[in-house]
């Protein structure tokens, strides 16, 4: 291969334009051990495309000067939150922030990066979807919906009364999202309470993509993923035995776990984090779940469900639980429009999320995000005064370099009014025709709601 360069394209960055990865920026080079260097005209004409696919490419970056940062609202596993807006638009964002150190130190990268992955083809009404994401020295940020309603863990902690017709709609809507991730292929291996956000009408959005896995046709996980006390049974068993793994029924298993947990105060099941394996593949087959008098019989029923133990029994999508007695007059293609009111209803005049959040990262935090464009600046100055070979860690670089290069750019806004734009133009039969295949297969990945939704909301 000649190292001396092709006459193409080359870069180092990395953009999502619709499905296709290209780097950026593009530029054109001569190699001259190969190929006769072409005319001026058709050198100039061949710069003059790249020129302007340089442009879209640069239309579609955002960074972190586009936003402005409001206030700090939670942390994860992976990250910090904070609630944003976006400059131009003046639109309100949740970003998700995560220090590339860190995560190099921690083992996480790869986890990101499949957390970016999967965010980047999906949207649903019922997901926390991903807008934009874009990385500088230090950090890597994903900005998401913004949902001001808290998580049901908060409101738990807060001693939250749930009522069964409020869980009612949160089984429906969580239904549809992992129905929804199922027809991608995508496990969650994450839901509980933690997980779900609610939007200021009190809907529910699930979160936190960072375990979730992607399975084909025919194949299972193994991993030993997700949060002890809303695993299914088989996870553990997959892990001892080493048997055949397990698929998108763990996810239904965990919304049971949620759902016991939102009507009762605590789990069905005594497991904490620090359990070993083993002793929760016996207490599934000893401990009987113990479901409260004061419940519907229909309710009880649709749990007893969802928590069997065998998960070829187990309810695990949505036309299981839509034959279930408890679900069966639910109005669907309402849920879909988020058109039925939720029993419990935020309050709008306070912030639910933990105020400490705020303190830490304004005193406690050793790079607060306010201080960012500074710092970089100090940074860069530093670096082009000291000599590279001096380098304290050849390996954290190393892999620093590798974020860098690899991290995929991702702009949604730009991506849907590009495509917007490209349906208007088109006028031809066959382009049209075409544009129209596309649209059709674009709206079956897009589209808010699983179109068993229709189909129940009118039977």
């Amino acid at each position: 291969m000649c190292t001396a360069g092709t006459w193409g394209a080359g870069g180092r960055r990395v953009v999502r334009a619709g499905s296709v990865l290209m780097s950026w920026p593009l530029r054109l080079n001569q190699c001259s051990s190969l190929v006769s260097p072409p005319s001026f005209s058709v050198r100039a004409l061949c710069n003059k495309a790249l020129t302007n696919l340089n442009s879209f490419f640069l239309y579609l970056v955002v960074n972190f000067d586009h936003f402005q940062i409001l206030r700090a609202i939670g942390k994860g596993s992976f990250g910090k939150v904070c609630i944003v807006q976006k400059r131009d638009t003046e639109k309100m964002y949740a970003m998700k922030y995560m220090n590339k150190q860190q995560c190099i130190e921690r083992d996480e990268v790869r986890n990101v990066f499949r957390e970016l992955e999967i965010l980047q083809e999906i949207e649903h009404v019922f997901l926390v979807n991903l807008w934009y994401s874009f990385q500088d020295e230090e950090d890597m940020f994903m900005v998401v919906d913004l949902l001001l309603g808290g998580d049901l863990r908060y409101h738990l902690q807060q001693n939250v009364q749930f009522t069964e017709e409020t869980v009612r709609l949160y089984l429906c809507e969580m239904a549809l999202a992992l129905d929804y991730l199922r027809s991608q292929h995508i496990i969650h291996r994450d839901v509980k309470p933690d997980n779900i956000l609610l939007d200021e009408q009190g809907h529910a959005h699930l979160t936190d993509f960072n375990i979730a896995t992607i399975i084909r046709d025919g194949e299972r996980a193994t991993a030993l993923a997700g949060t002890k006390p809303y695993m299914a049974p088989e996870i553990f068993h997959s892990f001892l035995s080493g048997g055949t793994g397990y698929s998108f029924e763990v996810d239904w298993w965990s919304l049971g776990i949620m759902a016991y947990e939102l009507l009762r105060g605590w789990r069905p099941y005594d497991i904490h984090s620090n359990n070993p394996v083993e002793s929760l593949v016996q207490l599934f087959s000893t401990v009987s779940v113990q479901y409260s008098s004061t419940w519907s019989k229909e309710m009880v029923a649709l749990l007893r469900k969802l928590l069997t133990v065998n998960p070829e029994h187990r309810f695990s999508c949505l036309a299981d639980i839509q034959t279930s007695a408890y679900l069966s007059a639910v109005p669907w293609g309402d849920v879909c429009q988020k058109r039925l009111e939720p029993g419990f209803v935020p309050n709008k005049g306070r912030l639910h999320c933990d105020p400490t959040f705020e303190l830490e990262e304004m005193i406690l935090e050793s790079r607060p995000l306010h201080k960012k464009k500074k710092r970089l600046a100090k940074n860069k100055s530093r670096d082009n005064s000291k000599d590279s070979s001096q380098s304290e860690n050849d390996y954290l670089q190393e892999c620093l370099e590798a974020i860098q290069q690899d991290f995929v750019i991702f702009n949604r806004e730009k991506l849907k009014k590009s495509q917007e734009q490209m349906g208007d133009s088109t006028s031809a039969p066959e382009s049209s025709a075409e544009a129209e295949t596309e649209a059709e297969a674009e709206t079956s990945n897009l589209n808010m709601c699983s179109s068993v939704c229709s189909s129940a909301g009118s039977s």
